[in-house]
């Protein structure tokens, strides 16, 4: 049966509805408005393909719907994936699991969505499981001698013959299916993202540094630490107080413990005279010991966890109880945001906990459908919450899904494995989420300083201390580099707010993962550089089979347009990175490198590998304790890299409300140029003030190699 009915959802992206999907989805629980103005000014595309080559079969429990595929074609995205970036020929089983330790796709976030490098996109709009066949399954009709070797003696014998289509499992109650086009990578992403609403804008004290704190600290424990911070001289935004806060957790109360914290709210404005917000953590299952299970009791699931209930909050009635408590317990007392733990359910055989799939929930909705939904639901709750106060907030959740690029929350995970997560930071661009590869741990103090390095060029820097008690100062040997790491995050906020300001505008991630910004052509150019004794640093290892397979670049990022982040792990003091076109300088070594093709790096503890590329101008503020307050401006100054001339942008509002949204925000361009005698000059370009409101003075850098 092939595609018939598609139609234009909006400029670039079309839609075709299959059946009568039943009950809610993530774009119609977002309720996701698209950023059509956005959407109009980007470039003018075709279908990507006919529609009739677009098939639809009906099966015994759902529908296939299938898509072409040329031969040489990457599949991304699939919500985040911590094992590999190029989803071609897997199969992605799209279920919310905390425990994603296969490569299964099953996920904290799994997204129906996937992105091709011929520029488009697909996404399916369903909150049932999606299982989605990326070119791993291959018909009889389509099988050719090729595919036919002999694993003994033929050395090119694969498990997954390069398949022709892609195959999509879908609900038998049907589902939207959606096509976003490009012409590019990055442009079928950005589509996705203002399709659903565009990029969040955090708070400015978001971005900066976050610690918590072990579970059972008192309020003078807390405050102890938090003092510790500004005595050594360590910039902290935000104190994160874990499940000990609560009288009861595992199931949780949402109600302060009185023995450790006797006056909450005192506490709380404590902190917040240090230049600190705090931050709580819960998750959804409701205590009987708390106040608030009597209220929720009607809307509760058919079964427990943990022997607590829970709600469903699909309904209006437990969606306002739910805020209630959360408004006059919380969020009055200063509270600036939420941990949101434990929304995705684990498998684990020995520790499986979650209700069931066939768990019955009032508003009709069933387990599966609910544990697809549940960290969606929990970030659209609080997230309207602080906007009913005119107020931003950023936090943290376990469980996300489709639509979440307007959600203020960042994704971790129990797991702790360095390279998946620089892996998983790279594929979270390709969904539309944020994520943060925590550190909570160190084997070494190499370890320690490697992952800290990393965190601190990411969507959110923090430092889990819930379990042993870490801090930023638990191996002397290196506190200065680990200070050194968390200021430089915090000389570059006025550039990364800028980077996510971009997000919210325009759709394109903060954290790009390198087929975003280079395309498939230039990337083999690249690789072209090398010479032949070195290619094997190209090749990763298929677990498997033991097959070689093309390198992913999954371990080096983008943080906007001007800087390529390349961590390094525990063990390692050289890696090569791929640069793209250009003229680029190691951010703190001065050196210069032609792009357009790969470089060795060799980097000691104390340097992590960072490059800007040439003529970017870069705006800094100095490095202080904590992100100023609104009202509170502080030196800026535009640092110009390279010989020759450049541009680079600058956004600024108040950093904390919603003003924004009602045109109290200006955007700024900083130009240099390059003058007869060969001196530069700068220049900033923006509304009629003469500075930025959130900052004091202007002052120019000139021509650098480093900082």
């Amino acid at each position: 049966m092939m595609a018939t009915g598609w139609s234009l959802a909006a400029p670039g992206i079309w839609r075709m509805s299959l059946q009568a999907a039943k009950g809610i989805t993530p774009l119609s629980f977002m309720k996701a408005q698209p950023r059509e103005t956005a959407l109009k000014q980007m470039p003018d595309v075709q279908p990507p393909f006919d529609w009739e080559q677009v098939h639809i079969e009906e099966i015994r429990d759902g529908l296939i719907v299938s898509f072409p595929l040329t031969t040489a074609e990457k599949l991304y995205g699939t919500g985040l994936q911590l094992m590999r970036m190029n989803q071609r020929g897997r199969t992605r089983y799209l279920r919310v699991n905390s425990d994603p330790k296969q490569d299964t796709g099953e996920t904290h976030a799994p997204v129906p969505f996937y992105a091709s490098d011929r520029g488009y996109g697909v996404l399916v709009d369903t909150s049932r499981i999606v299982t989605m066949h990326c070119g791993s399954t291959l018909e009889l009709a389509d099988t050719c001698p090729e595919h036919v070797r002999d694993r003994n003696t033929d050395a090119g014998w694969t498990a997954t013959p390069r398949a022709a289509r892609v195959e999509l499992r879908l609900p038998s109650e049907g589902a939207d299916v959606y096509v976003f086009g490009g012409p590019s990578l990055g442009d079928v992403v950005a589509r996705y993202n203002l399709f659903c609403g565009g990029g969040v804008l955090p708070p400015k004290w978001g971005l900066g540094f976050w610690h918590r704190v072990p579970t059972l600290y008192t309020d003078e424990q807390v405050l102890d630490e938090a003092e510790q911070f500004r005595v050594r001289g360590i910039p902290c935004d935000v104190i994160g107080l874990e499940p000990g806060w609560h009288s009861q957790s595992y199931p949780v109360s949402y109600e302060w413990e009185a023995s450790r914290f006797p006056s909450p709210g005192t506490f709380v404005q404590q902190l917040r005279a240090k230049g600190m917000r705090v931050n709580l953590w819960e998750h959804p299952f409701v205590s009987p010991n708390s106040k608030s299970y009597e209220k929720l009791r009607p809307y509760a699931g058919s079964h427990t966890v943990w022997g607590g209930i829970a709600p469903d909050y699909a309904m209006a009635e437990a969606v306002e109880q739910y805020k209630h408590v959360h408004e006059t317990e919380h969020v009055n007392l200063g509270v600036s945001g939420y941990k949101l733990d434990e929304c995705d359910g684990s498998e684990l055989t020995r520790n499986s906990w979650m209700f069931p799939a066939h768990a019955k929930f009032p508003s009709g909705l069933d387990g599966e459908q609910m544990r697809q939904l549940y960290g969606l639901m929990f970030q659209k709750m609080t997230s309207d919450l602080y906007r009913s106060k005119n107020q931003r907030t950023y936090g943290l959740v376990r469980a996300s899904g489709a639509a979440a690029s307007t959600m203020p929350y960042v994704l971790y995970s129990d797991l702790y494995d360095h390279k998946q997560f620089v892996r998983a930071l790279c594929n979270a661009s390709f969904s539309g989420l944020l994520w943060t590869p925590e550190v909570r741990r160190a084997v070494s103090a190499e370890d320690w300083v490697r992952r800290m390095q990393t965190v601190c060029f990411s969507s959110l820097a923090m430092l889990n201390a819930w379990g042993d008690g870490t801090k930023p100062w638990s191996y002397p040997e290196v506190e200065s580099i680990v200070r050194h790491y968390i200021e430089l995050r915090m000389r570059l906020l006025p550039y990364l707010y800028t980077v996510f300001a971009a997000y919210r505008e325009t759709g394109i991630p903060p954290f790009r993962a390198m087929p975003l910004v280079m395309s498939p052509a230039e990337i083999a150019a690249a690789e072209g550089h090398l010479a032949e004794f070195e290619q094997e640093v190209l090749n990763t290892t298929d677990a498997a089979y033991g097959k070689k397979t093309v390198r992913e670049w999954d371990d080096q990022y983008m943080m906007g347009d001007s800087l390529l982040i390349a961590p390094l792990v525990a063990g390692e003091t050289e890696r090569d990175v791929l640069l793209p076109a250009g003229v680029w300088y190691g951010l703190e070594t001065g050196r210069r490198y032609e792009g357009g093709r790969i470089v060795l790096i060799h980097a000691g503890l104390e340097s992590m590998p960072i490059f800007v590329r040439s003529g970017s101008v870069i705006p800094m503020m100095p490095s202080l304790l904590h992100v100023p307050e609104s009202g509170s401006p502080v030196p800026l100054t535009f640092v110009h890299f390279g010989e020759e001339a450049g541009e680079g942008t600058l956004y600024d509002d108040d950093g904390e409300t919603f003003a924004y949204e009602e045109g109290a925000c200006s955007w700024w361009k900083a130009r240099v140029t390059r003058q007869p005698d060969g001196s530069y000059a700068g220049e900033l370009f923006g509304d009629n003030q003469a500075v930025p409101q959130s900052y004091s003075t202007i002052s120019w850098k000139f021509a650098q190699t480093r900082l």
